[in-house]
């Protein structure tokens, strides 16, 4: 009779997440950039179709990079989640921190299971508040993990340069336009070069406090989007 193979915990962990975090390597990045007056989300995406950025619920957005059904599947379960709340009690019970929680049980189930394999997506879920010092911003991995950022974040397979080109030149309080040239600015930045990337590849939306609408998200494309990239 054969021994059956054995794979001890820590290896199958392991070999789990180096296979969610090649998947996500192979994703372009997606920037996020807090501004006077709300966040920016930007991310290279010619699809005009296929969206990385998305509405949640009244002053929630999300963002991802990765296998595009799976995070498509996360989208959808959040949009579901955030109604049936705001239904069942109040549209002031749907939060941002409610939703990353949510999403954080589901892909660790997910990635600590041994029956499907892990996600290959990370996610950003973003609140955007009355004030400044009021909006939240969650990083999500495929493992459930989750961060709480300030400022600036970035994530898929350039994540480290993004954010470092980020640190570098970020200031508080920047206008729009001023956030968005510098997300994009970041996106195209390497190690050995600064590549320009041009409007029509990129998918920019924002989650505008100034709005007087209850839903604070909109998208910028057009001439809108490449006039302020050109700073006209």
């Amino acid at each position: 009779m054969s021994m059956p193979f054995y794979v001890s915990p820590e290896q199958l962990m392991k070999d789990r997440a180096d296979f969610a975090r090649k998947g996500i390597a192979r994703g372009r990045s997606v920037a996020l950039v807090q501004y006077a007056d709300g966040i920016v989300f930007v991310s290279e995406n010619p699809s005009q179709a296929l969206h990385k950025v998305s509405e949640i619920y009244d002053r929630i957005a999300f963002a991802a990079v990765g296998r595009y059904n799976e995070f498509e599947n996360l989208r959808i379960a959040g949009v579901r989640l955030a109604d049936m709340r705001g239904y069942s009690y109040d549209r002031r019970d749907v939060t941002g921190r409610g939703l990353a929680n949510a999403y954080a049980q589901t892909l660790g189930s997910i990635f600590s299971s041994g029956g499907e394999k892990p996600y290959e997506v990370e996610i950003f879920v973003a609140e955007v508040g009355d004030q400044a010092a009021d909006d939240q911003i969650f990083r999500l991995t495929y493992d459930g993990q989750v961060a709480d950022e300030q400022d600036f974040a970035a994530m898929g397979g350039a994540a480290e340069s993004v954010a470092a080109y980020l640190k570098e030149h970020f200031t508080p309080g920047l206008p729009l336009d001023g956030a968005l040239r510098l997300a994009v600015a970041a996106l195209g930045h390497t190690e050995t070069d600064q590549r320009t990337i041009p409007a029509d590849d990129l998918e920019v939306a924002v989650l505008d406090r100034t709005r007087t609408l209850p839903r604070k998200f909109r998208r910028l494309n057009g001439d809108s989007l490449s006039g302020m990239l050109s700073g006209a």
